[in-house]
């Protein structure tokens, strides 16, 4: 997995940067639709890829060397007096492999953009759920694109309708120093990780309809996949419930039946069900029928701070 983040976040975007730097097209056409292609495709990168891992900020230092490579070509006249249309066959092949890059680079990135639009569901507006601390989203959005979750939307296998309710859920990792979300690439002590131990708070005033918090926090990437949800709590606000999943063990501050305010301590991050290092799972939901498994009614989407939170996108926490 860190062989593919490394070779798709790093190796190719500074592949791209460096045939621009290196071997710009001799061409007007053919240079234009290079850095283009190239912003394009950097641009899809920086919005479908989850950049947890290698760093939430490393898209802006692609922006920024894109910027200084295609300045410098314009100012030491790299491009004055070039010919108008590619020469050669190397020249209209580069020019292909851009326009391949605009075309891709350009679809990708506007289907990630179009996820920013919320669903076609009741939104629920909540307030931010984190104490202090800087938290990036990981999934998050209305298609599958930028959040996975959605494959479990009206999914063909049976199995998976039994968590349909968290379709449009957010996943947030957290940021520490540097804006790293780890003390190391993956350490396995789920301590290591900034977010582990984040206080959890009441976004909503209601009712605790569910809690456990006895299940264990497993060392990275190890998980329970049957007990999915881990350590979490449900919490019933108007005709709406709140989930939050994968908290820390022990640190479970709520049972059924309690009434909480906003604000009020719910539990801790951590790193128990099925989850592959320590993150908070948040989602809004339909409360389910008497008897059918928690997460099998309908999705609903959620707003945090009036925000709809989309793959890329970070929150600060709440300072009291």
């Amino acid at each position: 997995m860190i062989a593919i983040v490394l070779a798709v976040q790093v190796a190719l975007p500074l592949a791209l940067l460096l045939w621009l730097a290196l071997m710009p097209l001799g061409s007007s056409l053919g240079f234009a639709l290079q850095a283009a292609g190239i912003a394009a495709s950097l641009f899809a990168l920086a919005r479908v890829a989850q950049w947890a891992l290698p760093i939430w900020w490393l898209p802006w230092v692609y922006a920024g060397l894109w910027l200084v490579i295609v300045g410098t070509h314009f100012f030491r006249a790299h491009i004055a007096g070039l010919p108008l249309l590619p020469a050669g066959m190397w020249g209209w092949a580069g020019t292909g492999l851009a326009l391949v890059l605009l075309s891709l680079g350009g679809w990708y990135g506007g289907q990630a953009l179009s996820g920013r639009t919320p669903p076609p569901v009741d939104i629920v507006d909540i307030a931010n759920p984190f104490g202090p601390g800087v938290y990036l989203v990981g999934h998050g959005g209305s298609n599958t694109l930028v959040n996975g979750h959605m494959h479990t939307l009206d999914p063909p296998i049976d199995r998976l309708r039994r968590w349909r309710a968290q379709s449009y859920a957010i996943d947030f990792f957290g940021l520490g120093p540097w804006g790293l979300r780890a003390s190391g690439w993956q350490p396995s002590d789920p301590a290591a990780y900034a977010i582990f131990g984040a206080p959890l708070l009441a976004p909503c005033p209601g009712m605790v309809v569910r809690a456990e918090g006895d299940w264990p926090d497993y060392n990275v990437p190890d998980s329970d996949q049957v007990n999915r949800l881990g350590n979490h709590v449900i919490l019933r606000c108007g005709e709406a419930e709140i989930v939050f999943a994968h908290m820390r063990h022990g640190s479970v501050a709520v049972r059924p039946g309690d009434g909480v305010q906003v604000g009020d301590p719910l539990g801790e991050v951590g790193n128990s069900g099925a989850s592959t290092e320590p993150h908070l799972h948040i989602h809004a939901q339909r409360p389910a029928p008497e008897g059918a498994p928690p997460l099998s009614s309908d999705p609903l989407a959620l707003r945090i701070e009036k925000r709809f939170l989309v793959r890329g996108d970070r929150l600060s926490g709440r300072v009291e």
